[in-house]
């Protein structure tokens, strides 16, 4: 007759780690593909404004940037310290708005186009004249779908 029990114990095997390393690169590819990066520099200076009622953009993908405000530090010396117009990477004027949107449009695809939102991103002194010249360039290239950048101000 046998024995149960006794001291004939298996012991466990150790944990591989040889898949670990495979792991860690998939993640790593995984968030390399998935992160966009910041497209443009900021050469203004955009304090946003407070709004007591704001929306969350949906895509982001869709949405244009103009950005006004004052020049950076660094390009004062040759911009001054009006508040100045940025479209991408570069200060522009109002004339150059038309040439923007239209680049723009060609970017997306056919479907997406009628989505398109310019997404005005003003500093909170900037003049409304300057603002307004915007929306008028903005209006004679038919992009009528403009959302003003802005953040959650308190409870009034």
């Amino acid at each position: 007759m046998s024995k149960f029990g006794g001291n004939n114990k298996k012991e466990v095997p150790a944990v591989t780690s040889s898949s670990l390393s495979d792991i860690v690169f998939m993640l790593l590819f995984f968030f390399m593909v998935t992160t966009q990066l910041r497209e443009t520099e900021n050469k203004v200076i955009v304090k946003i404004p407070e709004a007591s009622e704001s929306v969350k953009l949906e895509r982001k993908d869709l949405a244009s940037y103009i950005n006004i405000g004052t020049p950076t530090k660094q390009y004062q010396a040759t911009f001054g310290t009006d508040s100045r117009i940025q479209l991408n990477d570069s200060f522009k004027s109002t004339d150059d708005i038309r040439d923007f949107i239209a680049a723009e449009r060609e970017s997306m695809s056919e479907g997406d186009r009628q989505f398109m939102t310019t997404v005005i991103r003003a500093d909170e002194d900037v003049r409304m004249g300057i603002i307004t010249d915007v929306k008028q360039e903005l209006r004679r290239c038919s992009a009528l779908k403009i959302m003003y950048s802005s953040r959650k101000g308190g409870a009034q």
